[in-house]
């Protein structure tokens, strides 16, 4: 009797936590779907809604554990209703041990991978409809509103520098943007999107299409699906960076018929480099070609590509050369070469799942740039980093499995996360270098250099440690699990840069003209360079430091040769 009064009394116990659960996570859905309907029943306008509106119930569901872990890493859930997650469990919430694309034996991949839902947290799927009350264009922005375009044809309308913002985007913060580079007009589309140019089309479209609110700036016109709201930039807003300047190319022999050779030609007596300059970015030629007092403007092609400049003597005004005309002086205008910037996500889901593997600092999204820019098709992350959306790269908020990009950013190297992937290229920079340009983005972003008390600390030393075997066995394991690699070296893609990315094209089996290469390298440096003046730092690496460093590459050097690839460039080892 004893033995079934036991298990008849484990039950009820059983039964009472799980009704108390249920009644519980009840309650507090109903409460939420309530305060969904009180919002409702607001008066309407442009306000955007809060985090919780924006939650589906599915997502409500899984904040209080109705759902199943694992769907947290399922293809079929989107990004949207994991952030759900995030604002439902707020700062206080015991920590779970989530899936296994969330978890890494690294703190620094954990916290990249959740960057994403930080920058984007409280940002409702796509861009807020507009009340009653249409948005008008920003009375407080310098630049003119020139009215409302369609850009949903086959090629964009502007087009120049592109960024986004789901955050922040206002009509001054693209103004600015456009104005850095000397365009003359700024377009934004969709709430959250910038777009440059200058030049626009002759018809335009009734100012109602035009019905979406700046993301960082209510109740002010921000475009619309598939439509920019234009304003024409007159100068830049107080507080802003200096526009970009005409940068001196060299001194180039003339091709034999230069008004074949060339789009676009101004006479004009003493024509200036400045005159020459303008006159070629308002055309949207990143090339400004003078000879005398003929001004060109062009884009780098096969027979004028930049690469045999001569003594820059031949071009002096007082040289016999360049009195027979023979010689040209070439500028490289702020304006981008427009013929390679279009990029889209593939039109159906590729069959070859690649991954773009590389260890932290090897120069992974500066690759990104340049594939995106010669295929034409986002590159995509394991990482959703928001910065990087805001900078034009659109599939860093794409799933990461969707297949819908070219290839996927990856800084893994466990055996389960590279079988994952069909073929990858892997990426691999001299570990000296990396280390640096890790701790530098570690310590002050992507674009930014540690200060010299980061260099001095205690950091310093223990980031050496921890991420030169880091370094190893990222290439080690890529080595060894990797189904199909194609090995590129930052070095080699620096030096040899139009060859290499063609192998690498090729390796993605896209077809590209000689034309979009060169349109590659004219804009090669991309958005995430780091300028300005570098810190004072001799030397950040220990004799100790060096020894741990060179025995790993050493390691490396033999792994990839036992694997018949060339092995590392010399230069990798200090001398």
């Amino acid at each position: 009797m004893a033995k079934p009064f036991f298990r008849l009394q484990k039950f009820l116990r059983r039964t009472q936590f799980l009704l108390f659960f249920l009644t519980a996570a009840y309650l507090m859905t109903g409460s939420l779907l309530l305060l969904q309907r009180a919002r409702v029943g607001l008066p309407p306008g442009p306000r955007a809604p809060g985090p919780l509106q924006a939650l589906p119930v599915a997502a409500v569901a899984l904040g209080v554990g109705l759902l199943d872990s694992r769907a947290l890493h399922d293809p079929r859930v989107s990004p949207e209703l994991l952030l759900g997650v995030d604002v439902l469990r707020g700062p206080l919430a015991r920590p779970r041990p989530g899936p296994r694309w969330l978890r890494s034996r690294n703190s620094e991949l954990r916290q990249l991978r959740r960057r994403w839902f930080h920058h984007f947290k409280g940002d409702p799927q796509g861009p807020p409809a507009l009340g009653p009350e249409a948005p008008r264009p920003a009375a407080s922005s310098q630049g003119t509103y020139m009215g409302c375009f369609s850009d949903d044809g086959q090629e964009r309308t502007l087009k120049g520098a592109v960024f986004f913002d789901l955050r922040k985007m206002t009509v001054s913060h693209c103004q600015n943007a456009c104005a850095e580079r000397s365009y003359v007009y700024a377009g934004l589309e969709a709430g959250a999107e910038c777009y440059c140019g200058n030049r626009l089309p002759a018809m335009s479209m009734g100012p109602e299409e035009c019905n979406h609110e700046c993301k960082g700036e209510k109740s002010s016109v921000c475009g619309g699906v598939g439509r920019l709201s234009v304003y024409r930039v007159e100068q830049l807003q107080p507080g802003s960076r200096k526009r970009r300047t005409v940068t001196y190319r060299g001194c180039f022999r003339l091709l034999e018929n230069v008004t074949h050779a060339f789009p676009d030609s101004l006479v004009q007596a003493n024509v200036t480099v400045e005159t020459c300059s303008g006159f070629c970015s308002q055309k949207e030629f990143p090339l400004a070609i003078l000879r005398g007092w003929e001004c060109y403007c062009a884009y780098p092609t096969p027979q004028f590509n930049l690469r045999d400049a001569v003594d820059s003597s031949l071009c002096g005004q007082e040289s016999e050369a360049q009195r027979l005309a023979e010689y040209c002086e070439v500028y490289q205008t702020p304006v981008q070469d427009t013929r390679c910037t279009d990029r889209r996500f593939l039109p159906t889901k590729s069959k070859v799942f690649v991954a773009l593997s590389s260890f932290p600092g090897a120069g992974n999204t500066w690759a990104r740039h340049l594939i995106e820019h010669a295929t034409g098709f986002y590159t995509g992350s394991y990482y959703f980093d928001g910065t990087l959306y805001n900078k034009g790269f659109k599939g860093e908020k794409d799933h990461w499995r969707s297949r819908r990009t070219i290839c996927v950013k990856t800084h893994e190297s466990g055996r389960r996360e590279i079988e994952m992937f069909d073929s990858a290229i892997l990426l691999i920079r001299n570990p000296y270098r990396s280390l640096v340009a890790e701790f530098n983005r570690k310590c002050a972003g992507h674009l930014g250099y540690a200060a010299d008390r980061n260099w001095k600390s205690k950091e310093w030393p223990d980031f050496v440690n921890s991420y030169a075997s880091w370094w190893s066995s990222h290439v080690l394991d890529w080595l060894k699990y990797g189904k199909r690699l194609l090995v590129v070296h930052y070095e080699q893609l620096r030096r040899s840069l139009v060859p290499t990315l063609r192998e690498m094209v090729a390796f993605l089996n896209v077809s590209v003209s000689e034309e979009r290469l060169l349109c590659v390298e004219n804009n090669k440096e991309g958005s995430f360079r780091r300028r300005g003046r570098r810190p004072h730092n001799l030397e950040p690496f220990t004799p100790a430091m060096k020894d741990l460093i060179n025995g790993y590459i050493r390691t490396v050097d033999r792994a990839l040769r036992d694997h018949n690839w060339a092995g590392l460039p010399r230069e990798y080892v200090p001398r």
